[in-house]
């Protein structure tokens, strides 16, 4: 969790293994886009930074939050990826709208990786305002889709070193 004096981004002195061998599915919601865009951004950057090769690389948009797991349940039905990145932002209004969605996205996204054994990576912010949100997608608590690459290399690496 990113407080007040950590950046959650900063990943010197972790091991992160080359994504070169990899290839990922990055699912991001338009809802939120200004948020959504950012954490794409930071997630596919970093996958490059850390080795991807840009072709190996799929990138599809969905409606919103809540259609996250339909699309990673898709991807991974119709494709041989090594892992996926789920990127959102869910806001919490006035209604207890914002409790139903996030949940039904972090269960379902859970369900989606057990289904096909494949990592399956929540990078989904759940803020309480837009201030925050905008800490989290590249401002100065880093940026979630950041995390969530580095996340998804790791988890593919795993897989593969288990297969083994």
């Amino acid at each position: 969790m990113a407080t007040q004096l950590k950046n959650l981004s900063d990943f010197s002195g972790i091991a992160i293994p080359s994504a070169a061998p990899y290839s990922f599915g990055i699912v991001v919601s338009e809802w939120n886009t200004e948020i959504t865009n950012a954490l794409y951004q930071g997630a596919y950057k970093s996958l490059l930074d850390n080795g991807a090769v840009a072709d190996n690389i799929q990138t599809y948009a969905v409606p919103g939050s809540f259609e996250l797991t339909s699309g990673a349940d898709l991807l991974l039905k119709n494709s041989s990826l090594d892992a996926i990145i789920c990127l959102g932002c869910v806001i919490q209004g006035e209604t207890r709208h914002f409790d139903f969605i996030c949940n039904a996205v972090a269960n379902g996204l859970s369900n989606v990786a057990i289904k096909y054994s494949k990592p399956v990576i929540f990078g989904v912010l759940t803020t309480d305002n837009q201030q925050q949100a905008i800490d989290r997608s590249g401002g100065k608590h880093g940026n979630k889709g950041d995390e969530a690459a580095i996340t998804a290399i790791k988890m593919a690496d795993l897989a593969k070193t288990l297969q083994r």
